[in-house]
């Protein structure tokens, strides 16, 4: 298998996970499937694999003391690349497990922050963080309201 086909059975390879949080957060399946870990084995041995193919010792010895120009060089090669690109694949999609089980202990609705972390991780997160924020604010105010009386109430 060459470094392509890796990367596009990568590329493809997280969709299905994706899919279940997102269209079918509720779903009996797509809770037993998202509690396991071994979801994240074969990504992160294509990732153990391309790294320890891309390492040299000349790139070993930039990336421990990682300066910009050194870092764009090493993924000018399509190994570094690949190996890159399923480290973000990896990390995402462990990530977006952690939002969708957060969304599942807490009620909060995650499918805005699950498809934002699928495109660009960072700010899937930001935005979970956001929308827990904003939802514990807004319940907060909505359960004191419901429980502060007026005084005509209180008599009543």
């Amino acid at each position: 298998m060459n470094i392509t086909q890796l990367f596009n059975i990568a590329n493809i390879f997280v969709l299905p996970f994706w899919a279940l949080m997102i269209l079918l957060p509720n779903w009996k399946v797509t809770r037993r499937v998202m509690e396991s870990y071994l979801i994240f084995l074969p990504l992160a041995g294509a990732y153990l694999y391309l790294f320890i193919t891309s390492i040299t010792p000349e790139n070993a010895q930039a990336l421990s003391n990682p300066q910009l120009a050194d870092i764009a060089r090493f993924f000018a090669d399509e190994t570094a690349a690949a190996t890159g690109w399923i480290h973000f694949l990896v990390m995402d999609l462990f990530v977006g497990r952690w939002i969708y089980w957060e969304g599942q202990k807490t009620g909060i609705w995650t499918i805005h922050s699950l498809i934002l972390c699928l495109f660009a991780g960072p700010l899937g997160v930001l935005s979970h963080i956001f929308t827990y924020w904003i939802t514990k604010a807004f319940s907060t105010k909505l359960s004191s309201s419901d429980t502060a009386k007026s005084p005509e109430q209180a008599a009543s």
